[in-house]
């Protein structure tokens, strides 16, 4: 598990900024039919977010994440994982994810990214990122590899080798030389189940690949250190946000 419910991003809204949001649902190329949150600025936005949640899918944690992106100019949209499976409405706290992560697919995740991308370019966006977290960091570099065109992919916490699926497919640094956009990878150097020799072996596959990236591991901090609770890893959370910031600005 990730994020507590009661977790909540550590970035301060800004006060006064005009956002709109929606609760949407999207249809994949399979014809899957799955949940989506839409955070959208006030002024037409020309980049935009595709949101990777951890393990539990889609809920409050990831709808604000939506709106802090959205404050700032963004047009995002964080998806849930569970419409094969669980259906298309929203759900409770009380939720049972795990049975429905174990029937999760890479090419599944990947059809619902490519759908929330297709709607963002809709919307009028041209450079286009997703963020994922844990579950969600794994799936955001994989869709750099998975020919949506993207602008980037950032990741934290996410698991990069072989194994970090169900289905036991090949993770992002098997399939790095099918990479095709920039890599941000925010680790955290206390991870119980993210060794510091994953972490190396993932940026010596980008490396060799000739893939433009970003690793960086905060020493100490704990998996899901970016959370608003954790009040001990605020300057590495407000550290983490500023580089998504950059990143996401430098190739928009």
């Amino acid at each position: 598990m990730c994020f507590d419910l009661d977790s909540a991003p550590p970035i301060p809204p800004i006060t006064g900024a005009a956002v709109s949001h929606e609760d949407l649902i999207l249809e994949a190329s399979d014809g899957n039919r799955f949940a989506a949150f839409l955070g959208t600025p006030e002024e037409a936005a020309e980049t935009g977010v595709v949101i990777l949640p951890d393990v539990r899918g889609l809920y409050r944690f990831y709808e604000e994440l939506a709106l802090r992106f959205a404050e700032r100019g963004y047009t995002a949209i964080a998806l849930d994982y569970f419409g094969r499976t669980a259906g298309a409405e929203k759900r409770g706290d009380e939720f049972e994810y795990l049975p429905h992560v174990r029937q999760t697919t890479v090419d599944g995740i990947q059809a619902d990214v490519g759908a929330c991308v297709a709607h963002l370019r809709e919307a009028g966006c041209d450079a286009i990122f997703t963020v994922g977290f844990c579950f969600g960091g794994r799936s955001s570099w994989l869709a750099a590899a998975s020919g949506h065109g993207l602008a980037g992919a950032i990741g934290f916490y996410g698991r990069s080798g072989e194994g970090g699926m169900p289905d036991g497919s090949a993770g992002p640094a098997q399939r790095a030389a099918e990479i095709a956009c920039p890599i941000l990878a925010l680790q955290a150097g206390a991870d119980e189940n993210i060794t510091a020799e994953e972490n190396a072996a993932f940026g010596a596959a980008l490396t060799a690949a000739g893939v433009e990236h970003e690793l960086v591991t905060y020493a100490g901090a704990p998996h899901s250190f970016f959370d608003r609770k954790h009040g001990e890893f605020a300057s590495d959370s407000e550290d983490a946000w500023n580089r998504v910031l950059a990143f996401i600005e430098r190739r928009s």
